[in-house]
């Protein structure tokens, strides 16, 4: 996988680029700051900018090691520079729900002895449900977490990243916590660690907020058995879900 700029750099919303190859439809640029989603989280809206045009950009390929914008209309784009413009409000919700889910996936693994995570997803309503290896717990139980994860919300938390490689990452328990998938290895090998200081540590290749209390608060808005061992969680921010 290729180490994307926004990981990095998540403040960056607006960033002037070159394209670097075209197509009808699609362009390649020599720095993006958009996040083209995965992990359950959508991937970034936003635009492309340049002298008399503008585009909105609707989705990403990845080829190769390369990251392809998609947008509607098949545009030819000016060999000069062009200005990418994320959506700062929608990057914003979407590094909450993902910092939330963390904190969830923290109190459940720590509270419900090693629970994994087996699916996530997250909504651009402000919702978002996180599936764990449950088939035992006791739902009432679960929701009591709710007053746990506002807890660690309000306490601002940091939220720092750091790269190890691929066999250390395996080999450090706890470190991943899904059942059916890892986060995919950089080019170099390397696996991205999100860590909330003094909380969690995981293996993880989303955006995510600089410190824990940039979130409102959660509800549990609801909670559902799925098959033989899943236990649903949905959630939601508060003011928007």
């Amino acid at each position: 996988m290729t180490r994307y700029y926004c990981l990095d750099h998540p403040d960056v919303l607006t960033l002037t680029t070159e394209v670097v190859d075209a197509q009808p439809g699609r362009v390649v640029l020599s720095q993006s700051p958009f996040y083209p989603g995965g992990g359950g989280q959508l991937p970034d809206r936003g635009t492309l900018a340049w002298t008399g045009g503008e585009v909105a950009i609707t989705g990403f390929e990845s080829e190769g090691g390369r990251l392809w914008h998609r947008f509607v209309e098949p545009l030819e784009l000016p060999s000069a520079p062009v200005e990418a413009r994320v959506d700062g409000p929608f990057r914003q919700l979407m590094r909450a729900l993902h910092t939330d889910l963390h904190i969830v996936n923290a109190v459940v693994y720590q509270d419900f002895n090693g629970a994994l995570v087996t699916g996530v997803q997250m909504n651009e309503d402000g919702t978002a449900r996180i599936d764990f290896d449950l088939p035992e717990a006791d739902n009432d139980r679960l929701r009591a977490i709710e007053a746990t994860i506002n807890q660690l919300i309000r306490q601002d938390l940091a939220v720092r990243q750091s790269h190890v490689a691929e066999a250390a990452a395996f080999a450090e328990p706890g470190l991943i916590r899904s059942r059916s998938v890892a986060p995919p290895p950089t080019s170099d090998g390397q696996v991205r660690i999100v860590e909330i200081v003094g909380l969690d540590r995981q293996a993880c290749g989303g955006t995510h907020l600089a410190s824990t209390g940039g979130s409102p608060p959660i509800s549990i808005l609801k909670i559902e058995n799925k098959g033989r061992h899943n236990r649903r969680l949905r959630i939601g921010l508060a003011g928007l879900a």
